[in-house]
């Protein structure tokens, strides 16, 4: 069976020859505009005046458009309708767009972009958390808090107690591919529109809304992209409805890439946080009560900030059942680029949090950090343990608001209304009183530290540090639990469509879209099952609003758990179709019909699978079926902070050796190892390689990924000169990654689990390690923040070797 076997992704041969095509590889009609934005030049104030002769003038330029120009300002937000495509007269940060230039090339219309001449009067900026609060501009009245238990009467009773606070940077998405949108007018004033999004659908909606023209009007495709990792959630919507703006006016294709600089300076990127705590625990690191205080600069427009907040306080708890805590959240607005999905949306922030703590704690006590951790893990899931809940909560209508933008992530409709019927009974519950039922991190956490030899090489960096006084080394083991569904449980569906040709072959269409991840050929291999067919019979399909509509984001880790299901209902359809036929035929009962091997065996006769497909259209049977899937069992109401946000969890764990040079601050990962539960993996050498890169772009944003602002909120960093992912050396010299052997208590698609977004927070390990190797120069605690770049991880072997 194709499902649960190793195959490669499904275009890695058109990648590695150059073959795939992206949306700035689509051959363009000779007439093609192209556009580019003019941008702030400063971070806050009013827009007075702009001269745009010069702009006009320029070579190639064929038009200038500013929101007189074009009629209109539309949005470009997810959710808060904060965020006009244009400046409209207020600018928040340095890099918006303050007008629109169509040229004849892409080179003329950046240069002219920079001919402008902007009269602005400049006012002072918000660009830290503390102006931020101290100016009280946030999102929402006031604070969010979830809590559980009574955290000041746990704390005041507590043997131990710590108080401290830990920041950690954004990190930019830096995808290979650029944010990009092609727009093809059509006749009618009927639009088709190629962009580079994790998210048809919303740009479908946003450019509808732009035209004033229905969904029905706007048809979105999306084959597939260099990268996203959430950046292309909701960051292209602003290219796609300009290119449809001026399509629409002039009659003429139009096409917008952002170049790398452009693109970050004008995008969002991961919310950088702060985060306080005050834990108390006793002799052996058990923590009796906690609070957290959560501190996220949300930039400029609310975009998806109180989700990634939201997901962020949901993840507060991480692998460790905390009997007594409460957290606050502050969702602050600030004149920089507006903050935006990422890979683990505000999961890796949470998570941090109370992973420093693990460390702080087992410091204050002198004791192994995995001790400390062990102690606090959730209970161990019986074997053969039951899902949650037995049954699917009956849907509930939750009242929609006239401005909710419903294809959005960021919607921010409360789930008012909807019942919280799960009940903890005995088992242990989130700080968000979800019972936690399928938890496996104490036996997965057992047989990676055996695999690793974690004790061992525990007292070997013990002894070589005691022996070495420059090189110094640190090592660290840290789980992670992951939820998995979209907290906005309206999101929670998907949708598919498939079609069997006379000949056998099977064309198939999904909601998903497609960014590297390999989520096609997962769906791919599901359909092949389903079907007895090899993969070479399945041809897979741009996403297109066309061919499925309503679509969610390809976000969340959803991708295969909604597309995957949707898929199986889909290919199920037609094939019950084809064995009811065929069981007639045979005089048998449809149920002894099977499907395998490329043939269909019906009684004693066998037909080739087109044999089979030939004899159902001759026999006017249809061959074409949707599908459709929604997750069952989720429920939340985010303002209460109660009920079942997730479906499952996913876990891992990984263990990170790491050296630092005392001298420089350099450093270097050595060895990881790491232990993931995938379920019943759906492809396992795909899911090995998000684990890995997955696992590579965590540590990546809390060691090497810095982003700097200089004091006017201009982003210094904003190019691969000045910003350092994690580049081949810098990968672990050891690298060995293992999938858990367990299959989802859930019924997921084949029982597998989401590994899109999980393995991000393995890379956790890495800072822990980190804090560790700083920790062996003296006693003090290192307080390292991240990103622990060479020169943090300097200033922070000086503190404690000062101390």
């Amino acid at each position: 069976m194709s499902v649960g076997t190793a195959h490669p992704h499904d275009a890695a041969r058109l990648h590695v020859t150059g073959q795939a095509r992206y949306v700035d590889d689509q051959p363009l009609p000779a007439n093609c505009l192209h556009l580019a934005f003019g941008l702030s030049p400063v971070a806050a104030g009013r827009l007075i005046a702009m001269d745009l002769s010069a702009v006009r003038r320029a070579p190639g330029v064929v038009a200038v458009y500013t929101p007189a120009d074009l009629g209109c300002n539309p949005d470009c937000s997810p959710s808060n309708h904060d965020e006009p495509l244009l400046c409209d007269g207020t600018i928040h940060y340095l890099g918006q767009q303050l007008f629109l230039v169509a040229a004849t090339s892409h080179l003329a219309a950046r240069r002219a972009a920079r001919l402008a001449q902007v009269e602005v009067e400049e006012t002072p900026a918000l660009l830290t958390i503390d102006q931020a609060l101290a100016a009280n501009s946030r999102f929402e009245d006031g604070p969010r808090i979830y809590c559980k238990g009574e955290a000041d009467r746990a704390l005041a009773a507590a043997a131990h107690r710590l108080q401290d606070s830990v920041t950690m940077g954004g990190q930019e998405h830096f995808y290979l591919e650029g944010q990009a949108a092609l727009a093809l007018p059509q006749e009618g004033g009927d639009m088709v529109v190629s962009s580079s999004t994790q998210h048809p659908t919303e740009i479908q909606h946003k450019v509808a809304e732009a035209l004033s023209v229905p969904m029905h009007a706007v048809r979105v495709e999306t084959r597939r992209m260099g990268g996203g990792f959430g950046g292309k959630e909701s960051q292209g919507n602003a290219l796609a409805i300009a290119c449809a703006l001026v399509a629409a006016r002039t009659g003429r294709p139009a096409k917008m890439r952002y170049d790398r600089d452009d693109d970050m300076m004008i995008t969002g990127k991961r919310h950088d946080f702060r985060i306080g705590y005050d834990v108390g625990f006793d002799a052996d690191g058990r923590i009796s009560g906690i609070t957290f205080d959560h501190y996220a600069r949300c930039g400029w427009s609310m975009d998806l900030s109180l989700p990634v907040a939201d997901r962020a306080m949901l993840h507060a708890d991480n692998a460790y059942h905390l009997t007594d805590i409460t957290i606050t959240s502050h969702r602050l607005k600030t004149n920089t680029q507006s903050a935006t999905a990422y890979r683990g949306f505000g999961g890796p922030q949470g998570m941090l949090g109370i992973e420093v703590v693990m460390d702080r704690i087992a410091h204050h006590l002198g004791l192994d950090p995995l001790a400390v951790r062990r102690v606090n893990y959730y209970d161990e899931a019986a074997p053969g343990t039951a899902p949650h809940s037995a049954e699917d909560p009956a849907p509930v209508v939750a009242p929609v608001d006239a401005n909710t933008d419903l294809t959005s992530r960021g919607a921010t409709a409360t789930e008012d209304g909807r019942p919280t019927s799960v009940t903890a009974g005995a088992a242990q519950t989130t700080p968000y009183h979800m019972p936690v039922t399928d938890f496996i991190l104490n036996s997965l956490t057992d047989a990676l530290a055996t695999r690793c030899d974690y004790a061992a090489r525990r007292k070997a960096v013990a002894d070589w540090n005691a022996a070495h006084p420059v090189l110094k080394k640190g090592i660290a083991l840290t789980p992670v639990k992951f939820g998995i569904s979209f907290t906005l449980t309206h999101l929670n569906q998907a949708g598919a469509l498939v079609h069997v040709y006379q000949d056998g072959s099977i064309h198939m269409n999904h909601g998903g879209t497609e960014m590297g991840q390999g989520l096609f050929q997962k769906v791919a291999q599901v359909a092949a099952a389903r079907f007895g067919v090899p993969l070479s019979m399945i041809k897979i399909t741009a996403t297109d609003t066309a061919k499925v509509p309503n679509t969610s984001a390809t976000a969340a880790s959803s991708g295969s758990d909604l597309n995957g299901m949707a898929v199986k209902a889909a290919c199920d359809t037609i094939r019950d179709r084809i064995a009811t036929l065929l069981a007639d035929l045979n005089q048998i009962a449809a149920a002894e019909v099977r499907f395998e091997d490329g043939a269909v065996h019906a009684g004693g006769k066998t037909y080739s699978f087109a044999e089979a497909a030939e004899l159902a259209y001759m026999n006017r049977i249809s061959l074409s079926a949707t599908g459709y899937y929604r997750t069952p069992k989720v429920e939340w109401d985010r303002i209460k902070g109660r009920g079942r946000p997730f479906f499952y969890f996913a876990y891992g764990a990984a263990c990170t050796e790491v050296v630092i040079d005392t001298l420089t601050g350099e450093n270097r990962i050595l060895r990881t190892d790491i232990l993931h539960d995938a379920g019943e993996s759906l492809n396992p050498a795909l899911d090995i390689g998000q684990i890995e890169g997955g696992y590579v772009q965590g540590a990546g944003w809390l060691t090497t990924e810095e982003l700097v602002w200089d004091d006017k909120g201009r982003l210094r960093t904003h190019a691969p000169s000045t910003y350092k992912i994690p580049a081949c050396s810098d990968r672990p010299a050891v690298f060995n990654v293992d999938l858990w052997d367990g299959r989802n208590t859930e019924d997921t698609i084949y029982r597998s689990k989401a590994v899109g977004e999980p393995p991000f927070m393995l890379g956790i390990s890495a800072l822990s390690a980190l804090t560790d190797a700083v920790a062996a120069c003296g006693t003090v605690w290192p307080s390292l923040d991240a990103p622990a770049t060479p020169e943090a991880v300097l200033a922070a072997v000086r503190r404690v070797q000062a101390a």
